[in-house]
């Protein structure tokens, strides 16, 4: 019999994560602490209950614009490298703790001012890397990549490009283009993308998250984007009935990777509810969809919940989040051979467990 596809099982099972962003997961806590450390005296709460209330109650505004302000407490209090590594740090033990057994963690260090930029990366690398450390010596192992964004409407690309570049090796694993959608298309510094290109380096584009399927085609085509980050208005040509428009036919045809964040969606004013979301009628169409927090601490979510939540308000079963774990192994900027173990000795033989 397989077991109860519920949160307690969800956290049991083995879970991929490929678009969460830093300045987006730290705890409450240790935003107080942080803002205590340096001054900081804008929190609008000062306990760490109030604190993540504020946060989510913020962030469900039904704006992109307003939710993406709360951004400005947690980028004042990661001002130091020591902060920065502490909340990597937090970062990896969280996610391994709910489950998660790799995990692409994304943040554009332009945004960390108060340092070279190059500081803010290797403090993210030493957090992230102490962290997989500390939660393999506790039974929770957990792989942690790096992703770089560049913002969108500032020019600091190919900087960014370079970084990708540089610290490949050391665990950035790709590239991504995050900020306003309209108005600031995805091959605007066509010298930052040829780095990349020359390099062979992974990367995944904010599109068809506020904007529709021009953004879509633009990431696709102009920036070459491998995945989508959130890419979920392709919907907008997946019709209940009748023929896929030609970007969603090429996308589903190509199988390019949707990094899907349903509550994050909602939040944003995307779609009214979870229930109204696209997510299950894209899995249902043969899409490669994966699941995602985006941001843990605004949305007031996990993998767990967020997995279980889908599954529960569209009746999935444990082949459904099987096949869309193992979709988002596929899609991970990992080596080949890192796929298949993580396939092999992982995650299979987890669901294999659950599924009975």
């Amino acid at each position: 019999m397989p077991a109860p596809l519920n949160a307690e099982n969800v956290r049991r099972a083995p879970k991929v994560l490929l678009h969460d962003h830093l300045d987006g997961g730290l705890r409450p806590q240790t935003v107080l602490e942080l803002a205590d450390e340096i001054g900081y005296r804008d929190l609008p709460a000062g306990d760490a209950e109030s604190l993540g209330r504020w946060f989510r109650q913020a962030a469900d505004s039904g704006s992109l614009v307003q939710y993406l302000e709360t951004f400005a407490h947690t980028v004042a209090v990661m001002q130091t490298p020591s902060a920065v590594q502490r909340v990597a740090r937090e970062c990896a033990l969280d996610l391994a703790a709910d489950g998660v057994v790799h995990a692409e963690v994304r943040m554009a260090p332009e945004l960390l001012t108060a340092m070279r930029i190059e500081e803010a990366v290797e403090a993210m690398l030493d957090g992230y890397a102490q962290g997989s450390r500390e939660a393999a010596a506790a039974g929770t192992p957990i792989g942690v990549g790096t992703l770089l964004c560049a913002m969108r409407q500032n020019d600091r690309w190919e900087e960014v490009a370079g970084l990708v570049v540089r610290y490949r090796d050391a665990g950035v694993v790709g590239f991504d283009l995050a900020g306003p959608e309209d108005g600031f298309p995805p091959d605007r510094i066509p010298s930052a993308l040829a780095l990349l290109d020359r390099a062979g380096a992974h990367r995944t584009v904010h599109a068809g998250e506020a904007a529709g399927i021009g953004s879509i085609r633009g990431a696709l085509d102009g920036a070459h984007a491998e995945r989508l980050g959130h890419g979920v208005r392709i919907a907008d040509e997946v019709p209940e009935d009748g023929a896929l428009g030609p970007v969603a036919q090429r996308v589903r045809d190509q199988r390019i990777p949707l990094e899907v964040a349903p509550s994050s969606n909602v939040q944003t004013g995307a779609y009214p509810s979870l229930a109204a979301h696209p997510v299950d009628r894209l899995h249902r169409a043969g899409f490669a969809v994966t699941l995602n927090t985006d941001n843990r601490l605004m949305s007031g979510v996990s993998v767990t919940s967020e997995v279980t939540d889908v599954a529960t308000t569209f009746g999935w079963t444990w082949d459904d989040v099987r096949t869309v774990t193992e979709r988002a192994v596929t899609a991970a900027f990992l080596p080949e051979a890192d796929k298949q173990r993580l396939l092999d000795e992982v995650v299979r033989p987890g669901y294999a467990a659950l599924a009975g």
